[in-house]
């Protein structure tokens, strides 16, 4: 397995990645349930301005603006998906905002935006250490008093207990991805290799994800300043049983800017 460029995230996030991804990042079943589970388990008011950050081409952010939310911001580093969805909201007339930016330093401005989203496993991409805790310091900014934040990360100890080291899929007539992954330093390592049939090996990326037990990221959100840390399993996932990588299994972080308490009653 290759190195590890710590600059991988500002690669792969293109147009490749929307074909060897499409069955979680393009799939609407997938992102109406899980914009369904968001408005249940954020008690999320249609008038709140929200944060999608590290949002790709928004198909979160687009779906809540489709049900009527009036102040949606996604913000991604890359270009290219940052693009692809402001064609999309341009398309189906829209009002989401997309912002390219670093997730560590958005240029936003302090207490802007009561809800932040960062789903799909978008959290631990980077190597040097302390990187990560810089993104929970700028959302813990970009919060207003009593904003939440909802994490959705790969569940470590699922990761561990089930680990697959190679898998491969169709994800198109023409494109196989085939990924070989490996444990190491608490963190997942995959080499992706994406063949075309037509026109042979398009991609060898090798990235790496950091995986965080419960008691981590707890103590992590907690330096920062959040409170009313709620932690479950099993968010909303796909509807037929495969290997998804990081998608497969994860679980949700809640956490609250000051004082105590959800507004959301019931919530486990």
């Amino acid at each position: 397995m290759g190195e590890v460029n710590p600059d991988w995230w500002k690669r792969i996030f293109d147009e490749t990645y929307l074909i060897t991804d499409a069955r979680s990042v393009c799939d609407e079943h997938l992102t109406a349930k899980e914009v369904d589970f968001l408005e249940q388990a954020l008690n999320l008011d249609r008038s709140w301005p929200i944060l999608d950050l590290c949002g790709g081409q928004g198909r979160h952010s687009l779906e809540l603006s489709r049900r009527g939310f009036q102040d949606v911001t996604v913000l991604d580093y890359s270009e290219v998906l940052i693009k692809v969805g402001k064609e999309k909201a341009e398309t189906d007339g829209l009002s989401t905002r997309f912002i390219r930016s670093d997730a560590r330093d958005t240029n936003l401005p302090d207490g802007c935006v009561r809800i932040v989203i960062v789903m799909a496993s978008s959290f631990g991409y980077f190597v040097q250490k302390g990187e990560d805790e810089k993104i929970l310091h700028e959302v813990y900014r970009l919060l207003m008093p009593m904003g939440k934040l909802l994490l959705d990360l790969p569940d470590k100890a699922h990761v561990y207990e089930n680990f697959i080291p190679q898998s491969w899929h169709e994800a198109s007539e023409d494109i196989v991805v085939c990924r070989q992954r490996r444990l190491a330093d608490e963190a997942l390592y995959c080499r992706e290799m994406v063949i075309s049939k037509t026109k042979g090996l398009i991609r060898d990326e090798t990235y790496r994800i950091k995986l965080y037990s419960r008691e981590r990221i707890e103590t992590m959100l907690t330096s920062v300043g959040f409170g009313s840390i709620l932690i479950q399993k099993d968010g909303p996932t796909h509807d037929k049983n495969g290997d998804y990588g990081c998608m497969t299994d994860r679980m949700i972080v809640f956490a609250q800017k000051d004082g105590e308490g959800f507004l959301k009653k019931g919530l486990t």
